[in-house]
């Protein structure tokens, strides 16, 4: 066919196809060689514009003593300077050559083929707040107009997220080079209290493999960096390690408080590529070993992982990225498939899943990292679970939020309880209350006290109270209440700070028993453990569980059940509590310290908490709890302090003298916010909460 073809070419046609060829070669060759003399103005030009948009947008001035061609496609650049404006220098380079592939030049991308770099010290100060590499962190005023520029989109809400990433993830790869000499290289960070000091003495990329070694605070810790780097194919794999001993980050110790060390840190870019020519799909991997963690905040001991594995997939589309649910991370025998998708038009959405497979109830508590959940050590369990978390939060109505969680199980007992000695509860034991960290005394808890009081013998105006506003559907969920969880994740996103944790009776009874005082993250997922295991062994019966409770929890300084409590504010047996008392008993649990504020010198309430008694009235007389009172008072008016507590009266009556000790309106918008939702939902189910008589 191909012969056939030729013939068909006249001899005219293939002069003219001759002279097109020649003229598109020559006009090359002329191209190239007006280029080629003309180089060293281009490069002056280029210099000069990056000089000025680095002075005109960052107040850095960029200096370079000499700079010229030294081959065919290498430019070598010696004596460059980097000082930003009225600050100390923070980068210098004695001599930098680089080379740039040809071919992908013609078409527009720059890649380097070959990097020398000698004698660059790059250094970080910073002085009084203030630091030469503050211009990191500020916004510049092009950034819109570099966003449109790079991703071809200029109207506005009309950013393709998908070749942001793209243009971004090649900036990056194609300034790796195939090949690259790195000869002494120093960094350092410098404040008014911390000095450290990072240096390489050399770093090769040797027809893409990788290998280096890194020095900190002058042979202090010696790590070495391997690889394979293949950024045309996008593809990456970089190793650290410190030949048997543990890679520590001490700037971040001293800065943050963050112990961080590891023996092994690997990750690997394994594939990039398009679908539908409309999402970019992202794939890698990561993994330690013997992560070791320690800050305050998450908590008192270190956390140490012994092994993990990550396999991620992220998908950029046009305006939306998520971590797919393809992904999986891997610590010892457990499995969890995450997922997250943050939207951003037409609006903004963040939508969250959790799954892992059905597997061995011990393999999800063997996985735990060291240190972790002191108190759950030494468990032993039998029988199968497998765990299901979905969330979704449309930011422009976060009321509207979704929220489920659930954990299957199947066969699964407790066989041992270990240090977490949940059945305990059943019997006798002694209770600590904490102040500040510090223990305030040893109360007991059971009939050897003559402070406890049985269920039984506490009015059913105080159980009822308490239930309505603490946990209305107690005797009948499962430790946890998607709804006030729900109500918890809109409250805190609109106020943007943690106002509200969803907390219920189970949840308060396990934080006070089992648990320390230290607010960590680390305690309120053992919380959350705990309370799953005695709820779903039933190992204490929901009786058990409301009588401990009322018995151990917080009711004013150094007023600890409601034997003390009923007794200290009214001078009364927690049987004969009225319905005002005990709304007002309830009203003070959120905030047991402030009690006292809400009663004038005569041992009346003040007028700012009838609303609450309103509210809380009609929610437990609709309930059947309470008689409906047609005031909407509910004791209000006949609630009376015990006179040796009643403040002084005050020569002259002042609003501020009414003035709440705390946002109390706003603690009750949030009360009702969350009653409301439960109750409205208990309503369309046509379900009635168990009545605790």
């Amino acid at each position: 066919m191909f012969r056939e073809l030729l013939n068909k070419i006249t001899k005219r046609q293939l002069v003219i196809g001759g002279i097109i060829l020649g003229v598109v070669v020559v006009s090359g060759i002329v191209a190239f060689a007006v280029a080629y003399h003309k180089r060293e103005a281009l490069l002056a030009s280029t210099i000069a514009r990056i000089q000025s948009t680095l002075t005109d947008e960052h107040q850095i001035d960029l200096t370079i003593g000499r700079a010229y061609f030294s081959g065919l496609t290498t430019v070598t650049l010696e004596d460059v300077k980097a000082i930003p404006q009225g600050k100390d220098q923070l980068a210098g380079v004695k001599s930098i050559a680089v080379s740039v592939k040809l071919f992908p030049l013609i078409t527009g991308d720059v890649r380097f083929g070959r990097l020398r770099v000698h004698d660059a010290r790059i250094q970080l100060v910073k002085r009084d707040s203030i630091g030469n590499y503050d211009f990191l962190f500020r916004e510049a005023d092009t950034t819109a107009t570099y966003t449109s520029e790079l991703t071809g989109d200029t109207e506005e809400g009309n950013l393709n997220m998908a070749n942001t990433a793209n243009r971004m993830l090649n900036n990056i790869l194609y300034k790796i080079p195939e090949d690259m000499e790195l000869r002494n290289l120093l960094l350092t960070y410098r404040d008014d209290s911390i000095q450290q000091r990072i240096s390489i003495p050399k770093a090769d990329i040797d027809n893409g493999s990788l290998t280096s070694a890194i020095f900190l605070n002058d042979n202090e810790a010696a790590w070495q960096v391997s690889g394979k780097l293949n950024p045309g194919r996008r593809q990456l794999y970089v190793k650290v390690h410190a030949n048997g001993q543990q890679i520590a980050l001490p700037l971040l110790e001293q800065k943050l408080g963050l112990k961080l060390s590891f023996d092994t840190i690997e990750t690997r870019l394994r594939e990039v590529y398009w679908t539908n020519n409309e999402f970019l799909h992202i794939k890698g991997e990561w993994a330690v070993k013997n992560l070791t963690v320690n800050h305050w905040r998450i908590a008192q001991e270190d956390v140490i992982l012994p092994d993990a594995h990550v396999d991620a997939e992220i998908i950029v589309g046009d305006s939306e990225v998520e971590l797919s649910k393809e992904s999986t991370i891997t610590v010892k025998k457990l499995q969890i498939h995450p997922f997250i998708r943050y939207t951003a038009f037409p609006d903004t959405t963040y939508a969250i899943a959790l799954v892992t497979p059905e597997m061995d109830a011990q393999d999800l508590f063997d996985a735990f990292p060291d240190g972790l959940f002191e108190s759950l050590e030494g468990i032993r369990l039998s029988g199968k679970i497998q765990y299901k978390l979905e969330a979704f939060l449309d930011t422009s109505n976060p009321d509207s939020v979704q929220f489920s969680s659930k954990m299957e199980q199947e066969g699964f007992n407790v066989n041992a309880w270990g240090k977490a000695n949940i059945p305990k509860i059943n019997t006798t034991f002694v209770y600590t209350p904490y102040e500040e960290g510090k223990p305030v005394r040893e109360i007991i808890v059971g009939p050897e006290n003559p402070n406890f009081i049985p269920l039984a013998e506490i009015s059913p105006n105080l159980k009822n109270a308490i239930l309505t506003t603490e946990d209305p559907s107690f005797f009948s969920h499962n430790g946890f209440v998607e709804e006030a969880i729900r109500s918890s994740i809109a409250i805190n996103y609109k106020e943007k700070a943690f106002r509200r944790g969803g907390s219920t009776i189970s949840m308060q009874l396990v934080k006070n028993v089992f648990l320390n005082r230290n607010k960590t993250i680390v305690r309120k997922l053992e919380e959350i453990l705990i309370v799953w295991l005695m709820e779903s062994t039933h190992a204490v019966s929901k009786e058990r569980m409301y009588e401990v409770y009322l018995n151990i929890i917080e009711w004013g300084r150094n007023v600890y059940g409601i034997s003390e409590a009923s007794r200290y504010y009214f001078g009364k047996h927690p049987s004969q509590l009225s319905l005002g008392e005990s709304i007002y008993l309830a009203s003070i649990v959120p905030r047991p310290k402030t009690g006292l504020y809400s009663f004038a010198y005569d041992g009346s309430l003040k007028s700012y908490i009838s609303p609450y008694f309103s509210y809380i009235g009609n929610i437990m007389a609709r309930r059947g709890l309470a008689p409906a009172d047609s005031s909407t008072s509910y004791g209000f008016y006949t609630v009376r302090l015990r006179e040796a507590l009643r403040p002084e009266r005050p020569a002259v009556d002042t609003l501020q003298l009414q003035m709440p000790a705390t946002d109390f309106d706003a603690e009750l918008e949030e009360v009702r916010g969350l009653l409301d939702r439960i109750f409205s939902k208990d309503k369309k189910q046509e379900e009635n909460p168990e009545d605790p008589q």
